[in-house]
């Protein structure tokens, strides 16, 4: 019998803290047979939501809770499963407890409309597989991303890889950027 490879971490909404969750995806991707290059765009994604949960969400306050989890789903990547199992993919989870809005306004500004900032939505659409906000039915408060990136079999990549141009020049979040591993 196998386990689940899972982590879940708590972090407050403090941008010092980004680095550490950059790292932890990545390393964790890269345990459960990412490629590097998708390892990077699982960081990326992480770090533009939770640029946009300490931004928006929380309006910049850096104690407010942010809750992280990540999950191997699929089966357990091992050498002698990494290369036959397509089905495999990492899901990740980001909740928190700022204000409810409603899902269907999350959108990505217009890439035509030149200005610095506001791709987080559209990075984090184009390099996972699958993306969904939510409301957390928990509790009063907060929001939930739920986000699945499919694992490429190794001899395979291209085969269904998301890649967003331009998306490791790093991160629009306040004070620490995102360049570093796992972010290009």
């Amino acid at each position: 019998m196998s386990s689940t490879p899972q982590v879940r971490l708590q972090l407050p909404s403090n941008p010092l803290f980004l680095s550490g969750a950059r790292e932890m995806v990545y390393q964790f991707a890269s345990r459960c047979g990412f490629s590097d290059e998708s390892c990077g765009q699982l960081a990326l994604a992480v770090d533009e939501a939770l640029c946009n949960v300490i931004r928006h969400g929380y309006g910049k306050a850096p104690d407010k809770p942010i809750w992280l989890s990540m999950t191997f789903v699929g089966g357990v990547a091992t050498p002698e499963t990494q290369d036959n199992n397509p089905t495999e993919a990492l899901r990740i989870v980001i909740e928190d407890e700022a204000k409810q809005v409603d899902p269907t306004t999350i959108k990505s500004r217009d890439l035509d409309e030149i200005r610095p900032g506001g791709l987080g939505v559209h990075i984090i659409t184009e390099v996972m597989d699958e993306v969904r906000w939510e409301k957390r039915t928990d509790g009063p408060i907060g929001m939930r991303l739920t986000m699945m990136k499919k694992r490429v079999p190794a001899g395979k990549a291209g085969e269904g890889e998301k890649c967003a141009d331009g998306a490791a020049e790093g991160s629009s979040c306040g004070t620490e950027g995102s360049k570093g591993q796992g972010a290009a």
